[in-house]
């Protein structure tokens, strides 16, 4: 057994600008045994001094200098040389509430889980600092052991890997790992799947102890290079998930409802002199899907199910309708929050859309 109870990975590559904040708020942390990896993906900036800073003032803290590969090689390389029993994860332009990993810690040990994870929070420094409470976990998931394999809703949420605290020889007998393609686009996808394919005890958490910044966004709109990314995790996970029949028999068609979402979120944010070619590779994967059996539409909201019902037949008409900025989707949408929640519900979830985009 370690003798570290939590190691936290820090991937740092050119962040001089906001580093300090993150590794001051994982210095004072509460749970006070920890080691702290920082993985310096070779950058360029001041990045290296600042790390050099925690390195002489405090003897929890480690430096793994790296050549620049990218994110998944170096989270994997920050695995294999971790010492906890635990392992957390921090974005080295986020920062953490000083108890954050004293909560996970007690969750986990308390439920005896694989993955203890809490609510987080989206953060803004512009034009003045502001927090926006982010619940993926609602009160009826929290603070009880949940299973993924009978409990398929966790696979539908965002992955934020960032608010996690995962037990470390889970990680390693389960092979669970992250892609390692170039830069940092979306490799946090497949090591989630990868987790709630293989769990079958996971804690949640209602608080939120991480501020997730939302105004150093590096982004890959503009890139050809990284349209593809969510094509690769979502391929890799399924090779993942066919090396476990048994489980391939039921997940399956989640993974396909994933794949689906997550699909559209990449259509909206990349540049749009590339949206044609990635509908035309959808349209082929999900006929691919259909023909394989692994659509099941009662997983499917009636907005998504009629938009992906006209991707199979049309690829034109499809991103026409997109292109149009998705109005009919919209109303159903609309329609459909209006039926299940009345007045209410539509109206909570159109200010929290104005808020985020606020």
């Amino acid at each position: 057994m370690s003798d570290i109870s939590i190691s936290i990975l820090v991937p740092i590559f050119n962040v001089e600008r906001y580093l300090d904040q993150a590794l001051a708020s994982i210095a004072a942390q509460t749970f006070t045994d920890i080691e702290v990896l920082c993985i310096n993906d070779g950058s360029t900036d001041g990045s290296r001094d600042i790390i050099q800073h925690y390195l002489d003032t405090d003897p929890r803290f480690r430096v793994i200098d790296k050549a620049n590969s990218g994110y998944g090689a170096s989270m994997n390389l920050g695995l294999s040389q971790a010492r906890g029993e635990y392992i957390g994860i921090v974005e080295s332009d986020d920062f953490i509430d000083p108890t954050m990993f004293e909560v996970l810690h007690d969750a986990a040990t308390r439920f005896s889980a694989q993955v203890a994870k809490a609510n987080f929070l989206f953060y803004w420094s512009k034009p003045y600092p502001k927090d926006q409470f982010e619940e993926l976990y609602p009160p009826s998931m929290c603070n009880r052991v949940i299973n993924p394999q009978t409990e398929h809703d966790i696979f539908y949420l965002k992955p934020s890997i960032w608010s996690g605290l995962y037990l470390k020889s889970f990680l390693d007998d389960n092979d669970v790992r992250f892609l390692e393609t170039p830069g940092a686009s979306y490799q946090d996808f497949g090591f989630s799947t990868k987790g709630w394919i293989s769990a079958d005890r996971i804690v949640l958490i209602h608080e939120a102890y991480l501020h997730y910044r939302q105004d150093n966004e590096q982004s890959s709109v503009n890139n050809p290079g990284k349209v593809y990314c969510v094509n690769d995790e979502y391929e890799a996970a399924e090779a993942y998930l066919t090396d476990r029949p048994a489980k391939a028999a039921y997940l399956r068609p989640v993974l396909t409802k994933m794949k689906y979402d997550s699909y559209m979120w990449n259509l909206e944010r990349i540049a749009p002199q590339f949206r044609p070619e990635f509908v035309a590779r959808m349209q082929e994967e999900f006929r691919a899907e259909a023909q394989a059996g692994t659509i099941d539409w009662d997983l499917f909201e009636p907005w998504k199910k009629a938009a992906l019902q006209k991707l199979l037949r049309s690829q034109e008409d499809f991103l026409i309708t997109q292109e149009a900025g998705g109005h009919h989707g919209y109303v159903a949408k609309a329609l459909h929050y209006l039926k299940s929640g009345g007045p209410a519900m539509l109206a909570r979830i159109v200010k929290n859309k104005l808020m985020k985009k606020g």
